[in-house]
Formats: structure tokens, C-alpha cells, sequence
């Protein structure tokens, strides 16, 4: 075989060879798919499905159970701070990224279009996955909230402490998710605000007069977080 032809003929076997992007797609987990549940969870998320359908929602509040028990231990703050804002408060109770993913995708927030939408979420993902896969949780949700939503202004809370003193291993996955949502901001109309510290005592350790089983608020607790939030809810829904 001449030289020319033995050049030829690798260059065949390289034509050959499909091309494959330097830049791959970083593989999906379990924190950005979106998954349903089941029982009681699926009537809850059809019941956000009907009350938006009637309009009238200018403030979503978006999360787990920490959200969903505005309506339980945070009931009487949620009437002095949003009774009259067209408030709705779209939290269920054990929920994680996936299942907020899978909630917006099937009609949570279909036909509205609220002044803010405040996202608070993550926490239950910090038994499973990492500091990383729960900020791309919430950079996918808030991407979906863009998307779906793009008149409504964006606060994404940061992730509350949770047990009893710094060293708790969640609340350290958390921090470092935080430390990733914060980078949210610098999207168009999404804002970023950490109460954290307002939460906790000077040495860092929380006290069960403000969340009792160390995860979950007081009524106290709810104060805290609608007085800390309130000068930018204003703001942002323009009052």
C-alpha cells in the first residue's frame, strides 16, 4: 500500500468514527427529575390545580412542609401578613426539588401570573443528595418559574437551619447548597435572601421556642420569617 493510499485509508476510518461533543450533558439525578407522589399528596397538588384556576393570585408562596404549615402553626401570622395580598400558599408537606419540578409542570401555576413568587425548598433532599444536586433543584425550578412565569418576580429563600448546633450533617449540606442558590441572583427579576441567622442564637445553635422538633417553625418562628421577608415582599410586589 502506497503512503498515499495508507493516508486515505485512515482517513476513512476516522470519517468513520461518530463525533462526540467535548461538552456533554452532566448526567441528571434525582434532585432535577421530576416525580409525582401518591395518596393524599396528589389531592393536595389538585386542589393548588383548582384554586388557581379561579384567578385572583397576586403572592405564591412554593415548598414543603415548612410552607404547608403556614396554614398549621404559622396560621394567624399568614392572615395579619398575607390575608389580604391574594395569597396562596402552594408548600406539601415531605416534598423535595423533584416533586415542586413535577407540581409546576402539571398546572400548579397554569393561567396565573402573581407579582412574587417566594421559593423556599431543599431541606428534605439533604438526606440523599449532595450540596450541588440540590442547588441544581432549585436553579431547575426557578428556571421553570422563569419560563412559565415571566412577569412574576422570584424571591428564593435560603434553605433554613435545621438542628440543634452547626455540626448537625444536614444542616451542612444545606449551607453548601445555599452558598450555590445564592448565585441565583444574578438572573433577571430573581432575588435571593438568606433569614437564616435570624433563626438562631449567636453561638449558632436553634432553639425549640422556634422550631420545636428542630426542623419545623412556631407560631414564633413564622413571625420571624414574614417580619424578615416583609421589607422585600413589599418591594418586589411593588406596594
Amino acid at each position: 500500500m502506497t503512503t498515499i493510499s495508507r493516508c486515505l485509508f485512515s482517513l476513512s476510518l476516522l470519517l468513520a468514527i461518530p463525533s462526540v461533543s467535548l461538552a456533554q450533558e452532566a448526567p441528571k439525578h434525582s434532585a432535577v427529575t421530576p416525580v409525582p407522589r401518591e395518596g393524599g399528596w396528589m389531592q393536595r397538588h389538585q386542589s393548588f390545580n383548582e384554586r388557581v384556576k379561579q384567578g385572583n393570585v397576586d403572592l405564591i408562596f412554593i415548598g414543603d412542609s415548612i410552607t404547608q404549615s403556614w396554614e398549621g402553626a404559622g396560621r394567624k401570622v399568614w392572615e395579619e401578613f398575607y390575608g389580604d395580598r391574594n395569597a396562596v400558599n402552594l408548600g406539601i408537606s415531605g416534598d423535595r426539588t423533584q416533586h415542586v419540578l413535577w407540581r409546576l409542570e402539571n398546572g400548579n401555576i397554569e393561567g396565573i401570573s402573581p407579582k412574587l413568587a417566594v421559593l423556599m425548598i431543599g431541606t428534605n433532599n439533604s438526606g440523599d443528595n449532595t450540596s450541588d444536586e440540590i442547588a441544581d433543584g432549585v436553579n431547575a425550578i426557578v428556571k421553570k418559574l422563569r419560563a412559565e412565569l415571566p412577569e412574576t418576580k422570584v424571591l428564593v429563600l435560603a434553605i433554613f437551619p435545621r438542628g440543634a448546633d452547626p455540626s448537625d450533617p444536614r444542616r451542612k449540606v444545606n449551607k453548601g447548597a445555599n452558598e450555590q442558590i445564592a448565585k441565583l441572583a444574578e438572573k433577571e427579576n430573581v432575588y435571593y435572601l438568606d433569614i437564616g441567622p435570624a433563626f438562631l442564637a449567636e453561638d449558632g445553635t436553634l432553639s425549640k421556642e422556634i422550631m420545636p422538633d428542630l426542623l419545623h417553625l412556631s407560631e414564633r418562628g413564622y413571625r420571624i420569617w414574614a417580619e424578615s421577608i416583609e421589607p422585600k415582599v413589599s418591594e418586589l410586589m411593588g406596594e
